[in-house]
């Protein structure tokens, strides 16, 4: 059985598209390595930031052969497993472990939100498939699927490879609701930005992030502060980023990570139907939020650059 270290920043990447509406996988490989540079512990490939129910089959895998020949062992690749059935996610799963990824982000069905029975089936299935090192994906906002503590310790119990969750519930009570239940058997990662110094303090152990897409070595630094306990640093930083943060906790998320990454000058706008590009109003609104922290960021920060 393969195992992940489950710990640190690990980006939740977008896809880039090209103006044809293709995948960019010059942009894509650039764009993995100069995250690790800065400090960036794994990259999860397919995610929801990562538009994957909008890609096809063989656009899912060529996106994992880049960021695997990017990343050349020096971080784990870890793909994003969704799908409408059972099958394709088996199947997925599978592909991913070919391909050479080092582990997989478990997501619940898209459209059927099943019972407990239905759910624990599915998830069981795709974690069976492979002996990927795998991580639970906990969003009841987005996916209407909530597994909770409990459900949570009976999937850790009957597999081996589980060995994280995401938990996005955006409640960072789950956090040790979840350690009081496990203790220490699975590693938990918050996925809500805006909850990330919070998140630490319950006992969190990793990030799936998203504005580290565009901020990386701020990420890395807020996550480094709060997890060695300095606290009055940590928050400091954590004043300053939250009105970028936020990008991340709205149905625009994706957009309006994409457009940031525009603004800094590593990536663009370009989003895949149905979602489109951001109105001039809601463009203006965002042009203000990354000009104001620019022009604030912390001087430690702005004598770093990024590395």
């Amino acid at each position: 059985m393969l195992k992940t270290d489950w710990k640190g920043v690990f980006p939740a990447i977008t896809t880039p598209f090209r103006a044809d509406g293709s995948v960019d996988h010059e942009f894509l490989s650039k764009h993995c390595a100069w995250l690790l540079e800065n400090g960036c512990r794994g990259v999860v490939a397919l995610g929801s930031l990562g538009e994957g129910s909008t890609l096809r089959w063989d656009e899912k895998l060529a996106a994992l052969r880049t960021v695997l020949e990017t990343l050349k062992g020096k971080a784990p690749t870890i793909a994003g497993i969704s799908s409408l059935g059972t099958n394709e996610a088996i199947d997925l799963a599978k592909a991913a472990e070919q391909a050479g990824c080092e582990g997989l982000m478990v997501l619940p069905p898209y459209v059927y939100v099943g019972d407990w029975r239905e759910t624990k089936a599915y998830i069981g299935a795709v974690l069976r498939a492979t002996p990927l090192s795998a991580m639970l994906y906990n969003n009841p906002i987005a996916y209407q699927t909530d597994f909770l503590a409990g459900q949570i310790a009976e999937l850790a119990a009957e597999h081996h490879n589980l060995h994280a969750v995401k938990e996005s519930s955006a409640d960072v009570r789950r956090i040790a609701a979840l350690r009081s239940l496990i203790g220490d058997r699975l590693q938990i990662f918050c996925g809500v930005d805006d909850l990330i110094v919070e998140a630490i303090y319950a006992g969190a152990t990793g990030w799936i992030a998203g504005l580290v897409n565009a901020f990386p070595r701020e990420s890395v630094e807020l996550f480094e502060l709060a997890t060695n306990g300095q606290t009055n640093a940590a928050f400091d930083l954590y004043k300053w980023f939250l009105p970028l943060l936020r990008f991340d906790v709205v149905p625009k998320f994706v957009q309006l990570i994409k457009y940031t990454q525009e603004l800094v000058g590593m990536g663009s706008g370009r989003v895949r139907a149905p979602r489109l590009e951001l109105a001039e109003d809601e463009k203006r609104l965002v042009q203000e939020t990354v000009q104001r922290a620019l022009a604030a960021r912390p001087a430690q920060l702005a004598a770093q650059g990024s590395r």
